[in-house]
């Protein structure tokens, strides 16, 4: 074969690519691909299943590292902003009672890679109302901003009981599967 005076090895040149990049866009383009093929609602519906999947592993992880049955209200809040911490987003909590935790983010886990994939919030969604529900019965996840809409950061309501403020929220509803 025929050598090229200048030529780079291919592992010396400076291409945007490692393994958190290769899976944030194959992530990017799976959805994209359910938007375009079954529309947004049923892309999110598919993700939903998975974000479910993840949470209950998610959680069932941090049961074990507490060293416990069920996280409390508390703890519940802490793991949400932990795991995305642990997954380099940048949740934090606005405001806590007894009955909601409102989270802000600076910067999503899929990074620019999210923006106009409004489905990939799906995963957000689930994995944050699975823990939530598994552990104290029940939650219902708002997605008032993110940043797949066009945001710059997200905000998200978790709803720990069912009050009226709840019920008139737009978004998804869980419940313990069992107990």
């Amino acid at each position: 074969m025929p050598t090229f005076p200048n030529a780079a090895s291919a592992a010396s040149l400076q291409v945007p690519l490692n393994r958190d990049i290769f899976l944030r866009t194959l992530i990017r383009e799976l959805s994209g691909t359910l938007e375009d093929v079954v529309g947004l609602e049923a892309a999110a519906g598919y993700i939903s299943v998975v974000g479910q999947n993840v949470g209950e592993q998610i959680n069932r992880d941090y049961r074990a590292a507490f060293r416990i049955d069920r996280l409390t209200r508390q703890q519940v809040s802490q793991v949400l902003v932990d795991l995305k911490r642990r997954i380099e987003g940048e949740f934090y909590i606005i405001e806590e009672s007894e009955d909601k935790v409102v989270l802000g983010n600076r910067r999503c886990p899929f990074g620019d890679r999210v923006i106009g994939r409004d489905s990939m919030c799906m995963m957000t969604s689930n994995v944050f109302g699975a823990i939530a529900a598994d552990n104290l019965g029940y939650a219902k996840v708002e997605l008032q901003e993110t940043i797949a809409a066009g945001n710059l950061g997200c905000r998200v309501v978790v709803y720990l009981t069912p009050t009226p403020e709840a019920q008139t929220a737009h978004g998804r509803e869980y419940f313990r599967a069992r107990d």
